[in-house]
C-alpha cells in the first residue's frame, strides 16, 4: 500500500487530478482530526471550511511538492490546513477590534486599489503614485482574472468593491472565517504572480 500511495504522489505532483483526488480522500480525514478551533470561533468558522480551502490550495500547489513520499504529502497538506486555520482566526480576532481610524463611508475604486496593493507587498509610496497609473491597474486586472472563480469573487468584493465580509459571506454561502481563508490564499496567488511580473511589487507582504 505505501508504494502505491508513493506512486499517487509522483502522479499528482506530475499532473494527475484523480491521483490528487485519491490522496485528498485518504489524507484529507487525517489532517482535519489534527485540527482544533477555538469555541471562540465555531460560529463563525468550522473544519469543513479549512478543510475546503486546503482541498482548492492543494490542486493549485502540489507541483511544488519536492519529496515525493505520501508522508511528505501528509505533512505538506498538514501545513497548509495550519496556515488557513491561523489565517482566519487572525483575521476574526483583528475584526473584534477594528481600527477605530478606518473610515465607515465606501471607497472609492482608486482608494481600493491603493489598499491592495498595500496589502500585497507595496510601500505606500509605491502604491500611490502608481495607483492612478493606467499599466499597474491593468496588471492587477490581469493578475486577478487568473485566479480561481472563487478567488477572483473575493478579491473583488472585499478589496475593489470593499464590502464588509459578513456580506461577502452571505453572497457567496460560506462563513466568514472562510471568506478570510480565501481571501489570504488569493493574495498569496496575487503575490507570486505580480511579483514575478511587474516592477510595482516588491514581492513580500
Amino acid at each position: 500500500m505505501s508504494e502505491c500511495k508513493r506512486a499517487w504522489v509522483a502522479r499528482a505532483v506530475e499532473g494527475d487530478a484523480d491521483a490528487l483526488s485519491a490522496l485528498l480522500q485518504e489524507a484529507g480525514p487525517i489532517v482535519r482530526r489534527r485540527l482544533r478551533i477555538a469555541s471562540t470561533w465555531q460560529a463563525t468558522l468550522d473544519l469543513a471550511d479549512v478543510m475546503q480551502v486546503t482541498y482548492m490550495e492543494a490542486f493549485l500547489r502540489v507541483g511544488q511538492l519536492n519529496e515525493r513520499t505520501h508522508e511528505a504529502f501528509l505533512a505538506w497538506l498538514t501545513k497548509i490546513a495550519e496556515n488557513n486555520l491561523r489565517d482566519a482566526v487572525r483575521e476574526l480576532e483583528r475584526a473584534r477590534r477594528p481600527d477605530p481610524r478606518r473610515r465607515v463611508h465606501r471607497r472609492n475604486p482608486e482608494e481600493t486599489t491603493i489598499t491592495l496593493l498595500e496589502a500585497l507587498g507595496c510601500t505606500t509610496a509605491t502604491a500611490s503614485r502608481h495607483a492612478a497609473d493606467r499599466e499597474a491597474r491593468q496588471m492587477i486586472e490581469a493578475a486577478i482574472a487568473r485566479l480561481p472563480d472563487t478567488y477572483q469573487k473575493v478579491v473583488h468584493l472585499c478589496d475593489l468593491e470593499d464590502q464588509p465580509v459578513q456580506k461577502v459571506a452571505e453572497a457567496l454561502g460560506k462563513s466568514p472565517g472562510a471568506v478570510y481563508m480565501l481571501r489570504a490564499r488569493a493574495h498569496d496567488r496575487l503575490r507570486e504572480i505580480l511579483g514575478s511580473e511587474s516592477r510595482f511589487f516588491s514581492g513580500s507582504a
